[in-house]
Formats: C-alpha cells, structure tokens, sequence
C-alpha cells in the first residue's frame, strides 16, 4: 500500500548563521574558506611536479587569453601584476564598457565583475580601488578565472566572444565614441542636474 502525503502550503525553513560577522554567503557562513587546509587534503592527490605543471599551464592559457584581448582591442589593461598572481587568475579593464553590460553579452562564459566576496553587491570592487581605479574603470573590469579542465579551445572561444561583445558595446557608447573622435574627457565640464 501506498503512502499519500499532501502538503496544504509551502513550509518555509529560516536557517539562522552559524557564525556571525563577514557577511560571505549573503550572511549564512563568515569568513574567507581555509585555503591551507584544503590544500592540504588535495596535497596526497597531486605531486609538486604536477603542480608546478598544472601551473605552467594554466599561466600559458592565461597568458593567451590576455595577448588576444591586448591584440584586438583599445583601452584595455590588465589590473594588478602579471608576476604577482595566480597562474589562473586574470582582471583585466575594458574602458568605455559596462562591466554588467559585458558580462549579459558574455553570459555563456563563466566570468564576475567583482570580487568573490563582494559579488553580491553593485559596488565596484574595492580591491581594484585600491590598485587605484577609478569607479568607471573598476566597473568596466572582468575577472577571468582558469582552471584544470580548461582548453586552448575554450581560451580562444572567450577571446572571441570577449573581442565581438566589447565591439558592439563600445559602438553604443558615445564616450567612446568621443574619444575616437580625439576629444579629451578629462577637459568636459560636465552639466550638474
């Protein structure tokens, strides 16, 4: 015989955090993930060797990522150093382009506009405020992240669909179109409402 179980309404669970302070995880867990302590139970998966490789790796793809970027495209740079970061990390500012914008153009492509506590919010990042960009710049940035599944093939397919949305976007910008034009923003006094 079958049980039959009907439900009148919806029952809705609070769950109350487990740790206060941080607000990570829209409030429910504070903190920053234990990053030693997880490498260390993935340490007996990978030897150092393949490490270093996965490194190499990963850095190459990175690296090619923001060559095709830099070769097809004006006003874009790279936000923070190349030498100081992970292999599989690259922010990089696409002025005269809405970081939203962007990322609806780009929305098969796993990408974020912010930092991965701030991702929530709307406000530029403050990590890229301190590198010292502006809020437009900041808004206009993109962070790529790769990693061990990641292909060549993927890499210039990002590259690509990146390339043609930045195109079309900056076509509907007239700031960029003033700037094509010479004029020097810097010099606008801009009417106040």
């Amino acid at each position: 015989m079958w049980a039959r179980f009907t439900f009148a309404a919806a029952i809705r669970v609070q769950i109350a955090a487990q740790i206060d302070g941080g607000g990570h995880e829209r409030g429910m867990r504070s903190g920053t993930l234990n990053v030693p302590a997880s490498l260390a139970w993935a340490r007996p998966a990978r030897s150092p060797a393949e490490m270093q490789e996965e490194g190499r790796r990963l850095q190459g793809l990175r690296d090619r990522l923001k060559d095709k970027l830099e070769a097809n495209l004006d006003y874009v740079h790279v936000n923070g150093s190349m030498d100081h970061r992970l292999p599989g990390n690259l922010n990089m500012s696409f002025v005269y382009v809405e970081g939203e914008s962007l990322l609806m153009g780009i929305n098969d492509i796993a990408v974020s506009s912010g930092s991965a506590c701030t991702s929530a919010t709307l406000e530029p990042s403050y990590v890229l405020k301190a590198l010292g960009l502006g809020d437009d710049v900041a808004h206009s940035s993109i962070r790529f992240g790769l990693g061990r599944f990641n292909t060549q093939a993927e890499v210039d397919y990002v590259a690509a669909k990146v390339i043609d949305v930045v195109r079309h976007l900056r076509k509907l910008s007239p700031l960029y179109e003033m700037v094509q034009d010479g004029i020097d923003l810097t010099k606008i006094q801009w009417a106040a409402h």
